[in-house]
C-alpha cells in the first residue's frame, strides 16, 4: 500500500512538530502550516515536510495557505488541527472584547474555515476512510474561570465534531483532550500573573511537577485512533489521560453506546414535569 498523507495545521506547535517528526520517520507524506519561521519549522522542512505560512487571524491568509496545500497535497488521509491560544487571560468582563472575539476566531472559527477548505481533498479509498482530529481543552464538565474564550471555543469544537460526524458519513471526526502537556500554550497563563487567578499557581505547580502528559502519549493516541472504525470513534471527545483507549472493554462500550464521550445535558430524567392535564 502506498504511503499515508497527513496535513497538520500548526505543525510548528510543540505537539504538531512531534507528530510530524514521528510520521515523517514512518515514511508518511507530511504537509502543514506554521505562523512564524522557527527552528522547528526548519527541522521539519529539512526532513521533507512541505509547509505553508498561515495566520489563523486572517481569512485571506487561511485561503492562501489552503490553496497552497491543495496544490501540493491533492489528497490526504489525516487532517490534524492543532492550533491553540489561551489568551486573553482574565474574567470575561475584564477582557477587551475584540481580543476575546479574536481568540474564538483562532481557536474555533478559523479551524472550521480550514476544514471547509480542505475537506473536499480527503481521500476516500482506504479501509476506514479519512480522519480529522481536533484538540479539546478543559471546561467540558466545569467552569474554567479566566479562560472563557479558549474554553467556549473548545466546547464548540466538541459539538462541531459530533455535527460533522452526523453530516458527513464517509469521514471520521475525532476530538481529544490531551490533559496537561508541557507546551508553549501555558506561557500565556504564566505571563498573566494575578489576572490568571488560581490558574496561575495551578499551572506553575503542574509545570514544576512530574504529572504532565508526555507528548509521546498524545501521539500514541493519535496512532491508535487513526486505525479505528468510524462507529467506535467518530463524533466523540476522548480524554487521553483518563479513557482506557486501546482496550477491548472500551471498544465494546463504544460499540453499544452512541452517546458516550459526547456533550449531553445532565439530569434530563430528574424531576420530570408531568404533561398530564396540560393544554
Amino acid at each position: 500500500m502506498d504511503k499515508k498523507t497527513a496535513i497538520i495545521i500548526s505543525a510548528s506547535s510543540d505537539i504538531g512538530t512531534a507528530m510530524s517528526l514521528r510520521w515523517l520517520q514512518r515514511g508518511w507524506n507530511m504537509f502543514g502550516t506554521y505562523r512564524t519561521s522557527s527552528l522547528a519549522v526548519e527541522a521539519l522542512q529539512s526532513r521533507g515536510a512541505e509547509l505553508a505560512r498561515c495566520d489563523l487571524a486572517s481569512p485571506s491568509s487561511i485561503r492562501e495557505s489552503c490553496v497552497t496545500l491543495r496544490n501540493r497535497c491533492p489528497a490526504w488521509d489525516v487532517l490534524v488541527l492543532a492550533p491553540g491560544s489561551q489568551e486573553p487571560i482574565g474574567n470575561f468582563m475584564e477582557c477587551a472584547f475584540d481580543e476575546w472575539e479574536q481568540s474564538v476566531i483562532i481557536n474555533f472559527s478559523s479551524q472550521m474555515r480550514i476544514v471547509h477548505e480542505l475537506l473536499p481533498s480527503r481521500r476516500l479509498d482506504r479501509a476506514h476512510g479519512p480522519i480529522v482530529m481536533f484538540f479539546a481543552g478543559g471546561g467540558t464538565n466545569n467552569a474554567t474561570v479566566g479562560s472563557s474564550a479558549y474554553t467556549i471555543s473548545k466546547i464548540a469544537l466538541i459539538k462541531m465534531c459530533e455535527l460533522l460526524d452526523a453530516e458527513i458519513p464517509d469521514t471520521r471526526f475525532v476530538i481529544m483532550g490531551p490533559g496537561w502537556v508541557r507546551t508553549k500554550i501555558h506561557d500565556a497563563t504564566l505571563k498573566a500573573g494575578v489576572r490568571a487567578g488560581a490558574n496561575y499557581n495551578r499551572t506553575a505547580e503542574k509545570l514544576a511537577g512530574d504529572e504532565m502528559t508526555p507528548i509521546d502519549h498524545v501521539l500514541d493516541f493519535c496512532d491508535w485512533v487513526e486505525t479505528q472504525p468510524r462507529r467506535l470513534v467518530s463524533g466523540r471527545n476522548f480524554s487521553i489521560v483518563f479513557d482506557s483507549w486501546g482496550s477491548e472493554e472500551l471498544a465494546n462500550l463504544l460499540a453499544g453506546q452512541p452517546d458516550v464521550y459526547k456533550l449531553r445535558r445532565h439530569g434530563n430524567d430528574l424531576l420530570v414535569r408531568s404533561t398530564m392535564g396540560r393544554k
